[in-house]
């Protein structure tokens, strides 16, 4: 074993970090000028091996770090490598690494680059031969001279030092210490026997008068006992009297709360029954008011159409007729398509994938059909008229009706779309209206939560759900209570465990809750406790599951993403069916219980309960305000869908009556004196104010008239590009083509318009039939009688005459219908004011029925609370006979004789006793206690006296041994030592020869660099055979050649910008270095 290789950094001297070259086994020297760093380097390799640098305060270890320009060294540290090849270091590695660290308020070792203790490394160094009690395989400057200049006194205990025997006589110094006190014991154990034969005989005076007590004392605790048992029975005997009491109590008391609650569960029912009707009372009113106002108008209308009917009846009463007729016909024809369009849109939403199909064929094939259909009139109008000024003639009447036809169509959009703003208004209104009840319901339901919870949570949620509207907030789940959903029968139970961790605010991490709480100090929005689920760390709890007790957790529905907050809270809790039976789960499972009422037992002992008002439930309050909340926000986001759909209909009322105008005054310049014409527009808008169409069938309506305009318009096109065209009277060549291809077409189309509905089925050939009948029948029809009813008007009073009636057939009708809705609402209004009386009736009989129900409950609690009084008073005078029975302690075994005495016999024999027992009151009770336990103690006394004897002796016979030992060890090491002294002295001086005990002059200089060259000589030839012969290795420093010659590895030591640094040298180097040294001195 040798040190290998040596490593600093930030020690003394050594700033950077130094790595020396690997050492030889053998001698290594180091040279270097004075204050290069020499000693500084062996300062570092006694840092880590020896004693020298042991508890050091602060200002000590700031000495030993590197200090000089630059920055500040804060720690440093010297790494010793050493060759473990021989396994000197148990540690069962070719290498060892021993590294020390200091710093201003550090200090510690590592070994193979493990922190380790100091006594481990000081375990370890004493192992491999680095004892502190022989501490000179270091030698540093000045010891030599110290040995060879000591005192002959000194050098005696030096030798006892090396020998050992400061351990023999500190283990002597304290056998001595053992002796004496082992004497002062023996004397204090002298002297308290003394004491103990004293009292003994004392003592046994004592006993003889206490066994006189102790029979009358034996009397007397017999009748106690036979008197305090009797009072004991006495007392449990009323306390099972008054425990059936309550039990009978509680049994009434359960009925009387089931009816309570039954009660108070049929008010809460016909209140909301009361505000359900209530609420459609409101909604019928505004029917009832917006009826009204029409019924008014329309009666107003009326009147005007009345009068202008009669006007015009005047003079023409011959059209009346035919008037009527038309009328017939035309409320048939709509009758019909009514109908056939109810059943259509009643069976069309089944199968709108296929009718969209169906429709694009349809309209391919209807275009193809008219365009078919004007080539066939077209050819026919060919054969028809003689000339082409006929043809024309019949053209332009041809396109007078068809843009008469038009106008009217814009007209009809036109009512439509304000027949249908009118519709939108109206159910906003309405929703208006809900949205103000639903909001109130809300605020009432936020009042009934707010008590239930301080000033300080309230706001912090408040203040949380206005964040989350604001802006996106992700991972905020809810409240507790918002997260879950209980079964009623449990409702109750889940309430009182949770407590207030029903309002704790459950979130996805603990980024997500320092987000809203800094929100929430920045604004004072209340403070709120939250559950980050990546910090909960819920304990897994093994709960019982039986018949009776079944986990809470298993009655609450959640999310399993919640798991982590649900186990915390409720995790723990079993329910069990009785009080009773929830204390013995609680005392035999270590767990918490609770009843389905809220009684609770807990783990540690402790029971809870009582009456809860099932009025103020928290959870009931949170789910109320939930569903208050959600009717508020859909009834308000149906509000303002609703107000864009009207605002989107007023845009378009506003582009009809722009086009409207525009048609107006083309018509005049068409036709400037055509009044009649000019009426029916002015009637039109007269109807767009009036008519009380339901909404999807006035959009249907709009459809339909959008259809014929855009049917008029085309047919407009043709037959003004016709009467553009020349005269003929065949179809060109070319329409000849025209013709054939859309034959071809309508054929092909007619056949996968066949295919399609042949897969559509049962119900949708019915449609199709419908569709057909509409589109192919009905319509045209309708067309008719309306252009009819057109030209009628058009042709002069007598279509006047025919548009009044109507309209005031129509009016007649509106206002009919109207009244009969009105008189419907009215019965509806009736009929739902009779329930919310009747009901009103119901709740305050249920109310009433409360009143005497709670008066009970109140009575039947009072009695159970004075019974409880009761009960305390007798626990308390019957734990009170059981402490009694306690104190007198175990009976004698003939105490069953007292057993059948009444109360008057033992009286009266206790009196007895008692006074005879005062002629004993100084009797020493305690004598036969007292006489056991001093005999005990001498017996012990006597036994450590013996005990002590054996100690001195063994004492005495192991300081003689240590006396012996020690002297053996003296005189083996003076002669050991003599030994190797006279053999060194021969090696260093050969001409003479010492021994040690003769005292000779010494010279008082050391063997360094001032000894004679011979000497040098004669040590550096010692070092090197010490190190051949036994395989020793030598770092030593020195100024002369001698030990230079017998190295086997330099090193130079050089000191440059306030830092030493180690580097190899040759030999030659090293001679050059230590010549020149010489030479300077």
């Amino acid at each position: 074993m040798y040190i290998k290789q040596i490593i600093i950094q930030g020690f003394k001297s050594y700033k950077d970090q130094t790595v020396i070259e690997p050492f030889s086994p053998g001698t290594n020297v180091i040279v270097g000028r004075n204050g290069s760093g020499k000693s500084n380097f062996f300062a570092a390799i006694r840092f880590v091996l020896s004693d020298n640098y042991n508890q050091m305060s602060r200002e000590e270890r700031q000495g030993l770090l590197h200090e000089g320009s630059g920055s500040a060294v804060m720690s440093a540290y010297v790494e010793i490598i050493f060759d473990n090849s021989d396994d000197r270091f148990p540690t069962g590695g070719k290498e060892l690494i021993l590294r020390r660290t200091i710093g201003s308020k550090k200090d510690e070792y590592s070994l193979d680059r493990k922190v380790v203790t100091k006594n481990d490394v000081i375990n370890l160094l004493e192992a491999a031969g680095f004892s502190r009690s022989n501490p000179y395989y270091i030698v540093p400057q000045g010891r030599v001279s110290a040995l060879t200049n000591m005192k002959e006194s000194d050098r005696l205990n030096l030798m006892k030092e090396v020998a050992g025997t400061q351990v023999y006589e500190a283990r002597r110094a304290e056998s001595l210490k053992i002796m004496n006190e082992t004497n002062n014991k023996r004397e204090k154990i002298d002297e308290l026997l003394g004491y103990i034969k004293e009292r003994l005989a004392e003592l046994e005076e004592e006993k003889e008068e206490l066994r006189g007590f102790q029979d009358k004392d034996r009397d007397r605790r017999c009748l106690e006992y036979a008197l305090y048992y009797q009072e004991q029975q006495a007392f449990q005997s009323q306390l099972e009297r008054i425990e059936n009491m309550r039990q009978n109590g509680l049994e009434s008391t359960e009925q009387i709360r089931n009816e309570l609650k039954d009660a108070e569960k049929t008010i809460a029912k016909l209140d909301a029954e009361i505000t359900k009707l209530t609420r459609e009372m409101d909604l019928l009113k505004i029917d009832r008011r917006q009826l009204d106002e029409e019924r008014r108008k329309t009666a107003k209308d009326k009147a005007v159409s009345e009068l202008k009917v009669k006007n015009l009846f005047d003079g023409q009463s011959a059209a009346a007729q035919a008037q009527q007729q038309h009328d017939a016909e035309l409320k048939a024809v709509r009758k019909e398509m009514a109908d056939s369009k109810h059943e259509l849109e009643r069976i069309t939403p089944v199968y709108d994938e296929r009718r969209k199909k169906e429709n694009e064929i349809r309209l391919q094939m209807d275009t193809a059909e008219a365009a078919r259909t004007r080539l066939y009139n077209k050819q026919t109008r060919s054969s028809q008229f003689k000339n082409k000024a006929a043809r024309d003639k019949w053209l332009r009447d041809e396109i007078e009706d068809l843009r008469t036809n038009i106008m009217s169509q814009k007209a009809n959009k036109l009512t439509t779309a304000e027949d249908v703003a009118r519709l939108l208004s109206r159910d906003e209104e309405k929703l208006r209206h809900m949205t103000e009840t639903a909001l109130h319901e809300k605020h009432d339901a936020e009042n009934r939560l707010g008590h239930s919870m301080d000033g300080a949570t309230k706001r912090g949620l408040a203040t949380i759900r206005r964040l989350k509207r604001e802006q996106d907030v992700p991972g905020a789940y809810g409240t507790l209570a918002e997260l879950f959903e209980v079964n009623e029968a449990y409702r109750l139970a889940a309430e009182q465990i949770a407590g207030n961790s029903l309002f704790h605010y459950v979130v996805q991490d603990s980024r997500t809750s320092e987000f809203i709480i800094e929100q929430l100090n920045r604004q004072k929005g209340g403070r709120v406790t939250f559950m980050p689920l990546d910090q909960l760390r819920p304990r897994q709890v093994n709960l019982p599951r039986s018949q009776d007790a079944v986990p809470l957790l298993s009655k609450i529905r959640y999310d399993p993403k919640y798991e982590k907050a649900f186990q915390q809270v409720f995790g723990k809790v079993v329910v069990c069916r009785t009080l009773a039976i929830a204390t013995q789960y609680a005392r035999s499972h270590g767990v918490d219980a609770i009843t389905p009422e809220g009684d609770q037992a807990s783990k540690r002992g402790a029971m809870t309960g009582g009456y809860i008002e099932p009025g103020r439930s928290r959870l009931e309050a949170v789910h109320a305000l939930n569903q208050t909340r959600d009717s508020h926000e859909h009834l308000q986001s149906q509000l303002e869908e609703l107000g864009h759909r009207i605002e989107q209909k007023g845009q378009q009322i506003t582009q009809a009556m722009g086009e409207l105008q525009k048609a107006e005054q083309k018509l005049r310049h068409l036709q400037g004196g055509f009044d009649p014409l000019r009426n029916q527009l002015s009637s039109k808008h007269a109807y767009l104010e009036r008519e009380k169409a339901h909404l999807e069938a006035a959009i249907k309506r709009r459809e339909k008239v959008e259809k014929n305009m855009k049917d008029f318009t085309e047919t407009l096109a043709a037959h003004e590009a016709e009467l553009s065209s020349e005269f003929k009277k065949a179809l060109s060549p070319a329409e000849e083509r025209q013709l054939s291809e859309l034959e071809k077409q309508v054929d092909q189309l007619q056949k996968e318009w066949n295919e399609t509905s042949r897969q559509r089925g049962e119900v949708e050939r019915r449609k199709q039939i419908l569709e057909a009948n509409i589109s192919e029948n009905l319509e045209q029809r309708l067309n008719q009688l309306i252009s009819q009813e057109i030209e009628n008007t058009v042709s002069g009073p007598s279509g006047n005459l025919k548009e009044a009636q109507r309209e005031l057939k129509r009016l007649q009708k509106a206002a009919d219908e109207v009244e009969t809705k009105l008189q419907e609402t009215e019965t509806q209004i009736e009929q739902l004011s009779g329930k919310v009386a009747r009901r009103e009736v119901s709740k305050a009989e249920n109310e009433q029925h409360l009143q005497e129900i709670s008066v009970k409950e109140a009575k039947q609690r009072t009695l159970i609370e004075k019974s409880q009084s009761k009960k305390a008073v007798y626990s308390a005078q019957a734990a009170d006979a059981a402490k009694a029975i306690r104190d007198l302690g175990v009976l004698p075994d003939d105490f069953s004789k007292y057993e059948n005495l009444d109360s008057k016999q033992i009286d009266s024999r206790l009196k007895r006793v008692r006074n005879a027992l005062k002629k004993y009151q100084h009797v020493n009770k305690k004598a036969f206690e007292q006489y056991n336990s001093f005999t005990s103690q001498q017996d012990q006394l006597l036994k450590r006296r013996s005990e002590l004897d054996a100690s001195q002796r063994s004492i005495k016979e192991l300081i003689e041994h240590l006396d012996e030992r020690k002297d053996e060890a003296i005189e083996r090491t003076f002669k050991q030592v003599s030994k190797e002294f006279a053999t060194i002295f021969e090696k260093l001086v050969p001409a003479g020869h010492g021994r040690l005990v003769i005292q000779r002059r010494t010279d008082k200089r050391q063997i360094d660099p001032e000894s004679r060259d011979d000497y040098r000589t004669a040590v550096a030839a010692l070092l090197q055979s010490i190190s051949d012969e036994a395989g020793t290795q030598f770092i030593c420093t020195t100024f002369r050649p001698e030990i230079v010659l017998v190295a086997d590895k330099c090193y130079g030591v050089t000191f440059s910008n306030k830092a030493s640094s180690i580097d190899v040298y040759s030999s030659e180097e090293a001679l050059n270095f230590v010549d020149g040294e010489a030479k300077g001195r």
